[in-house]
């Protein structure tokens, strides 16, 4: 195998951690976590595994008490009872203290799961919910993860199987320190690596004969629209596929362009290079290299296939020779021509010659590595194939239903797949194939997909099924063209958030009760759609109709203590409390905490997408103190591992309102020789400010937009400290109830009466709610009226 093709792997334990015997070993490598290994020939295994990958924890403080029939091991938060004999249920048994709750019971070897969940393969052909495959996380404070079957990787990076019979489990006995389970998940089976800033945009992806004039046709069209996408994924049609001689076998499987259609692929390819844009071709395997392919005469050689005959070069991952010539003559070639990642779409199956491996994860590992040869970035796409494969970013969920339904779990299973470390899911956002057409499902998909790890928008072959903005109604089109546009602002919010995910181990999304276990563990998990999004932002997305006579659509959200501005509309909500949230068409509940700082940038362009940009737009929100490190880097290449990159602090002092804008640390030659920071202000009642650059008062725009007190400071250069000071009598603002009041009664459609006698009601009770509410209570309204309007009075 090439030297590039070998993970780094540290399979080695501390040796003061393992306590053995005849046939068993236990390794302590955490106070939270064990590894249990069973052999009946006392042969264990130090190697990596699939899975596994780092063993190499610091020393632990434990105590080991054994009566001779017994094994008793203990740490600060684990008690494990062992009789040293084949693990069963009534013989192995752990119990973890670092739970909220009293009375956990222990667990017994062979207990059903009862975690959290994990992920699943795939959402092929799901229509809604699907079974999840296990986490490491529980309500119950332990999870185990059984790695006996996996293989074992060789010292050269091939794999081989394990013997048969032995038993190899990691216990996670975390309680609930999910946060700290899932650190210490990553360092065992390896860190997740950061992605290419250019994925981080808008990918377009639809399974359509498109060709090199209408693809580029499609691009100019969405540059009227001034809508930006920085990947072009193209789906199996780029290859040969309806003129494959049957002789051959059918074109599902395909690694020569399809010259009809593109007739020079690599004058294509350099197409969309030159607007910005990388392209990701999708290859369905199986079925190896056949005779008319392009390619196949070097590879017939090589392999020694007989290419007279026009035999075909089987698929074969489990061979390291086929794996050589399958990317060295197969797929570089096709990388000079400008393709710059590939779209594994394996479904054909799980079985290969080596007894246990999947030919997906092979794929995936090979592919991911390989990708990364040259020194850039490496990043692959295909679908998820077990525990470890948060390594191989990014993930493909397969080909959905166009349903509520559909859309209704796909926040749930994004942020739940967390649980098994896996951050970086793509979803076919607005839905792969047949469902039905409703204009209003696919603007809250669009939604959902820019508060998504991955926006990829995909859709069928069907005529109808395009996720073009211009193919709906206005409205509709309005919203969606305005979140793909919001997309891109995030970018520099969502890169800090892709570093944060290498360098501290915490995915973009995750669930809620990563930070509030007791809170959502009581309330049984009332709002499992809704996660944070990276470390300053809330979400819930919107995953039911609007309500017909509100315009509005309802979603159930969980309210941490402290105050909560509405990203969108600017509403404020005190927390500690569940409430329903009433949304129209244009926007859904994106939550920015008390002092959350968050940096965008008007530069949305796929030009701009892989640069730093010289124009910064830092929305900033009232009521606490917080910092945020802005994180640039190169975007492209592994120089982040050895922290070449540039950090820019900014700081919100809330008690003596004044926001602080730090010098750029580190590699300043990696950020612009100057910016302009326009910086937004919600939530408070300051109408000025005064700049400071490097502590002299300097000019500034200051003015009032949408609601956001704004600061424009130009020609910062990244030595420069600027000083934003509120005045001193500045507080977090308050909602104008009777204009938000006003502005739902005039667009519900109800009796103009009932409308006239809710504002005589608003105007009389003068902003005393507990009057206002009681007055609806006994009104005659429905009940969505009614919780739309106390919403707004009780926020």
């Amino acid at each position: 195998m090439k030297p590039y093709l070998k993970l780094e792997t540290h399979p080695l334990a501390d040796p003061k951690n393992v306590v053995k015997g005849d046939k068993y070993r236990i390794t302590v490598l955490t106070e939270h976590l064990l590894r249990l290994e069973y052999s009946e020939d006392g042969e264990f295994i130090d190697a990596a595994s699939q899975t596994v990958v780092n063993r190499d924890f610091p020393a632990v403080e434990f105590s080991v008490k054994d009566t001779g029939d017994e094994l008793e091991l203990r740490t600060k938060y684990l008690q494990l009872n062992y009789n040293k004999k084949a693990f069963s249920a009534n013989g192995l048994s752990c119990k973890t203290t670092a739970v909220g709750i009293s009375s956990v019971p222990a667990w017994h070897y062979g207990d059903p799961t009862q975690d959290l969940g994990g992920t699943a393969r795939t959402l092929d052909q799901v229509n809604g919910a699907c079974e999840l495959e296990p986490g490491i996380m529980s309500w119950f404070g332990s999870a185990v993860l059984d790695d006996s079957k996996s293989l074992l990787m060789t010292e050269d990076g091939w794999v081989t199987p394990r013997k048969k019979g032995v038993q190899d489990l990691y216990f996670f006995g975390y309680g609930w320190n999910f946060r700290l389970a899932l650190k210490d998940f990553y360092h065992l089976c390896g860190k997740t690596p950061m992605l290419p800033r250019f994925a981080l945009g808008n990918w377009w992806s639809r399974y359509w004969r498109y060709s090199e004039a209408s693809y580029m046709k499609l691009m100019e069209d969405f540059d009227k629209e001034n809508v930006p996408f920085s990947v072009a994924v193209i789906d199996m049609d780029w290859h040969r596929v309806d003129d494959v001689d049957p002789k051959y076998g059918s074109g599902w499987t395909g690694y020569s362009w399809n010259k009809k259609l593109f007739p020079d692929p690599e004058r294509f390819l350099g197409k969309l290079h030159a607007r910005g844009m990388k392209t990701t071709l999708n290859v369905h395997p199986a079925d190896g290299i056949r005779a008319y392919e392009d390619c196949y005469p070097e590879v017939a050689e090589a392999m020694g296939v007989d290419a007279k005959k026009e035999e075909p070069v089987n698929f074969d991952i489990a061979d390291p020779k086929f794996v050589d010539v399958y990317f060295e003559k197969v797929h570089h070639p096709m990388e000079k021509e400008g393709v710059d990642f590939w779209w594994i779409d394996w479904q054909q199956g799980q079985s290969t010659k080596i007894e246990g491996l999947d030919p997906l994860w092979m794929l995936n590992h090979y592919h991911f590595l390989d990708s990364g040869r040259d020194g850039k970035r490496p990043m692959t796409f295909s679908r998820y194939a077990g525990p470890g494969s948060h390594r191989y970013p990014v993930g493909f969920s397969g080909d959905t239903h166009i349903t509520w339904e559909s859309l209704d779990f796909q926040p749930y299973f994004t942020s739940t797949a967390s649980n098994i470390g896996y951050g970086w899911w793509s979803h076919d956002i607005g839905g792969h194939m047949l469902g039905y057409r409703d204009d209003e499902l696919e603007a809250r998909w669009y939604q959902y997909g820019v508060f998504s790890p991955i926006n990829r928008l995909h859709s069928s072959n069907s005529a109808f099924s395009g996720k073009e903005p211009w193919n709906f109604s206005m409205e509709v089109r309005s919203t969606m063209d305005d979140f793909l546009r919001l997309r891109h602002k995030l970018v520099p919010y969502l890169y800090t958030m892709n570093y944060r995910a290498w360098k501290e181990d915490t995915p973009i999304v995750v669930p809620m009760y990563y930070d509030y276990p007791e809170t959502v563990f009581w309330g049984k998990n009332q709002a499992p759609n809704q996660y944070f999004f990276g470390s300053e932002l809330m979400v819930t997305p919107v995953t039911t109709k609007c309500i017909p006579e509100l315009k509005r659509a309802k979603t159930k959200v969980w309210l941490p203590e402290g105050t909560w501005f509405d990203f969108f509309n600017g509403m404020i909500y005190e927390g500690g409390r569940s409430m329903d949230l009433y949304r129209t068409l244009e926007e859904i509940p994106v939550l920015a905490k008390a002092g959350a700082i968050i940096p965008m940038t008007e530069k949305i362009s796929a030009l701009d997408v892989e640069s730093n940009p010289d124009e910064l737009t830092v929305r900033v929100y009232a009521g606490a103190d917080n910092t945020f490190a802005l994180y640039e880097d190169d975007n492209t290449t592994m120089a982040y591992e050895k922290d070449d990159c540039a950090k820019t602090s900014m700081t919100l002092d809330w008690g003596a309102r004044k926001f602080t804008i730090a010098p750029v640390e580190g590699n300043q030659s990696l950020v612009p020789e100057s910016r302009m920071y326009c910086v937004e202000f919600g939530g408070s009642t300051a109408k000025e400010a005064k700049v400071f650059v490097n502590g002299v008062e300097a000019d500034a725009e200051v003015k009032e937009k949408d609601g956001l007190l704004t600061i424009a400071v130009t020609d910062v250069k990244p030595q420069d400290t600027v000083t934003i000071c509120l005045p001193e009598d500045t507080e977090i603002a308050k909602n104008d109830v009777m204009t938000r009041a006003m502005d739902l009664l005039l667009h519900a459609e109800i009796s103009y009466i009932t409308k006239e006698q809710i504002a005589n009601l608003l105007h009389k009770a003068d902003g005393k709610v507990a009057i206002l509410a009681a007055e609806l209570q006994s009104m005659e309204l429905s009940n969505d009226l009614r919780g739309a309007l106390l919403e707004i009075i009780t926020a």
